[in-house]
C-alpha cells in the first residue's frame, strides 16, 4: 500500500519545495523504503518544452521521452530513482485530457465541471503508473492561495478524505524571515500561510520553516500553537553551505522520524554515509578548478541547473572544488575572448537554440582548441565545435547551421526523420515546436579506441536527447581530414552522437545531455573526466 506525502509552499516561491522534496526522498530511502517523486505544476502549459529558460529555467527530460519541470533533476539526483514522463503533471495536461474525454463522449453526456471531473483527472494521474512503492511524493508547485493551484489542492484534500490520514500526510513549506531591524524572527508569514492552507480545508500535518538562523524553542511553540501541529512537528529548514547537506540537516531536525511516526512505521534510522561523505568533500577539497561556461541564459541560472550540478559531482569525483565563471557568449562578438577565458582551466558550451550569441560560441571553442584548454561541448555545443572546425581548419568558411537560416555548407541541419525502437518518427519545418524534438534516451555506439570509448569504459551508451538538428554527415569524410574524430554514432549508423580530438589534451562533442545523468553519489563518467582534465590544465597554468 502506498503512502502519499503531499509537499505545499506557502508565503513566497522559490523556497525550495523541490529540494525539500527530494531530500525527505532521499531519507526515506536510507531508512529502507522504496520512493517515487512527482510534481503537479499549475500552469496552463502542456508541458515545459516551449517555454523560454528566462521563464521557467532549464527543461529536464527522462529517459521514455518527457520534458518536465527541473525539480526532477532535483529528485533523480537525490534518491537516483529515473523519472518518467508519468512523475510531471500540469494543468494544461489535465485540461487537454479532460477536454478529449468530453469530446469522444466519454463523460456520458455530463456537464463537465472542475468538481469532479478535472479533480478526479488529477487524482487518477497522482495514483498512475505505481507499483510497489513505499512512499509517494507528490509536489504541488505555486503557492497556496494561488487561482491556479486550487483544482490541485481540491484533489489532494479529497485523497486525504478518501484515503485517511493513515496513508495520506500534508507537508508545508513557509517562510519565518528574519527582520533586522526589529531583530526578531517573523512567524506571522507561516501563520496566515497554514490559514490559506485551511481555507481549502487542508490542516498540516508537518511545517518546514525556512529561515537562514535557528529558531528559538519559544517561536516554534507559537507556530504549533497558532497552527495545529506537535511542536516536534515544526521542522526549521535552516540555510546549508550544500545542497547536499540537506538530507543530514533534515535528519538532525527529525524530520524523517515525524513522517515515520505519522505513518506509524518503526524503521531503523537511516543510513546516511553516502550524504557524509559527499558533504566532507564539498566541505574539505584538495584543490580547486576555474570552469567557463559560456551560455546565452546565463541571466537566470537555472536554465543551466542540471549542468551546473553535474560540474560539482565531477568536482566530488576529483576531490576538488569548482568554481564556475558564467560568461554570455555574446560578449565575445564585441571583445576578445582571451581576458575572459584565459583564467580558465576549462571551457563548456552548454545547449541552446537560436542563432543569438552563436559567433560567440564559436569563438570560445577556437580558443579551447588553439589554447589546448580542456573543451566540452553539450548539445549546441557539440554542433559549434563541428562549425569552428569546418570553417578554420576544414576551409569550409560559409560553414554554418540551417537554424540560422539558408547557408552554402550546412554542416548542422533539421532532423526530419529518425528511429526510436522499431519505429520512425519524422517533423516537417512547419510542425508543432512542443514535443518534437528528437526526446528522450536513444543508445550509441563508440569508436574502438576512442577517449569516450575510454571514459566510459563501454562500447555501447544510452544518453537523453532534446534537440531539433544534428551534424550533417555528408562533411564527415572533409571534418575527419581535419583530424575530428566522429566517435559515437547512433546503431544505424546514421545520427552523429559524439566528436572528438584525439591530439587534443580532452576536446569532447556530445549531441546528448549527459549532464541528466549525474549524481552527486554517481557522477557521470564524462563530467569526472573533464574535470580531471582541468585539474592537470590548473598544474600547467
Amino acid at each position: 500500500m502506498t503512502r502519499f506525502i503531499f509537499i505545499t509552499g506557502g508565503v513566497v516561491s522559490s523556497l525550495g519545495k523541490g529540494l525539500a522534496s527530494a531530500a525527505l526522498g532521499a531519507l526515506l530511502q536510507a531508512r529502507g523504503f522504496k520512493v517515487r517523486l512527482r510534481k503537479l505544476d499549475p500552469y496552463l502549459n502542456v508541458d515545459p518544452g516551449t517555454m523560454s529558460p528566462y521563464q521557467h529555467g532549464e527543461v529536464y527530460v527522462t529517459d521514455d521521452g518527457g520534458e518536465t519541470d527541473l525539480d526532477l533533476g532535483h529528485y533523480e539526483r537525490f534518491t537516483g530513482v529515473a523519472s518518467r514522463k508519468s512523475d510531471n503533471i500540469t494543468t494544461g495536461r489535465i485540461y487537454s485530457n479532460v477536454i478529449a474525454r468530453e469530446r469522444r463522449g466519454d463523460y456520458l453526456g455530463a456537464t463537465v465541471q472542475v468538481i469532479p471531473h478535472v479533480t478526479d483527472a488529477i487524482k487518477e494521474f497522482i495514483r498512475s503508473d505505481l507499483t510497489d512503492e513505499d512512499f509517494c511524493l507528490c509536489e504541488i508547485g505555486g503557492t497556496v492561495g494561488d487561482i491556479e493551484s486550487l483544482p490541485f489542492l481540491e484533489a489532494i484534500r479529497q485523497m486525504g478524505n478518501e484515503l485517511g490520514r493513515s496513508q495520506v500526510m500534508f507537508v508545508h513549506l513557509t517562510l519565518v524571515p528574519y527582520i533586522p531591524s526589529a531583530g526578531e524572527l517573523k512567524t506571522k508569514p507561516t501563520q496566515h500561510s497554514v490559514k490559506e492552507l485551511l481555507s481549502v480545508g487542508i490542516q498540516p500535518d508537518m511545517l518546514m520553516c525556512r529561515c537562514d538562523r535557528e529558531i528559538p524553542e519559544s517561536e516554534r511553540r507559537k507556530i504549533a500553537l497558532f497552527c495545529n501541529v506537535p511542536t516536534d512537528a515544526v521542522i526549521p529548514a535552516l540555510d546549508v553551505d550544500s545542497i547536499y547537506q540537506v538530507p543530514i540537516s533534515y535528519h538532525q531536525q527529525g524530520m524523517d522520524d515525524v513522517v515515520c511516526r505519522h505513518f506509524g512505521f518503526d524503521a531503523p534510522p537511516p543510513d546516511l554515509k553516502r550524504w557524509s561523505t559527499i558533504a566532507e568533500r564539498i566541505r574539505q577539497p584538495e584543490g580547486e578548478v576555474t570552469i567557463a561556461i559560456v551560455g546565452k541564459y546565463i541571466s537566470l541560472l537555472d536554465s543551466y541547473k542540471s549542468l551546473a550540478e553535474a560540474l560539482y559531482h565531477g568536482g566530488i569525483a576529483n576531490n576538488v572544488r569548482v568554481r564556475l565563471n558564467w560568461i554570455d557568449s555574446q560578449i565575445f562578438e564585441r571583445e576578445d575572448v582571451v581576458s575572459h577565458l584565459e583564467p580558465c582551466h576549462g571551457i563548456l558550451v552548454p545547449g541552446g537554440f537560436g542563432e543569438r550569441g552563436s559567433e560567440g560560441k564559436v569563438e570560445a571553442v577556437r580558443f579551447a582548441r588553439e589554447r589546448r584548454v580542456p573543451y566540452f561541448g553539450i548539445c549546441f555545443g557539440m554542433q559549434m565545435a563541428v562549425i569552428e572546425v569546418a570553417r578554420h581548419l576544414a576551409g569550409m568558411t560559409e560553414a554554418s547551421s540551417t537554424e540560422f537560416g539558408p547557408c552554402e555548407m550546412p554542416v548542422v541541419g533539421l532532423m526530419t526523420e529518425w528511429t526510436r525502437g522499431n519505429s520512425v518518427e519524422k517533423r516537417d519545418h512547419g510542425g508543432d515546436l512542443g514535443g518534437s524534438m528528437r526526446l528522450g534516451a536513444y543508445e550509441c555506439l563508440l569508436k574502438p579506441g576512442s577517449r569516450v570509448r575510454e571514459i566510459y569504459g563501454a562500447d555501447r551508451i544510452s544518453e537523453r536527447h532534446r534537440h531539433r538538428y544534428e551534424v550533417n554527415l555528408d562533411y564527415q569524410a572533409d571534418l575527419e581530414k581535419t583530424g575530428l574524430s566522429f566517435s559515437g554514432l547512433s546503431p544505424d549508423g546514421i545520427l552523429p552522437e559524439i566528436v572528438e580530438l584525439p591530439d587534443h589534451p580532452w576536446f569532447v562533442g556530445v549531441q546528448f545531455h549527459p549532464e541528466l545523468k549525474s549524481k552527486p553519489f554517481d557522477p557521470h563518467p564524462l563530467f569526472t573526466s573533464f574535470i580531471a582534465a582541468a585539474v592537470r590544465q590548473s598544474r600547467l597554468v
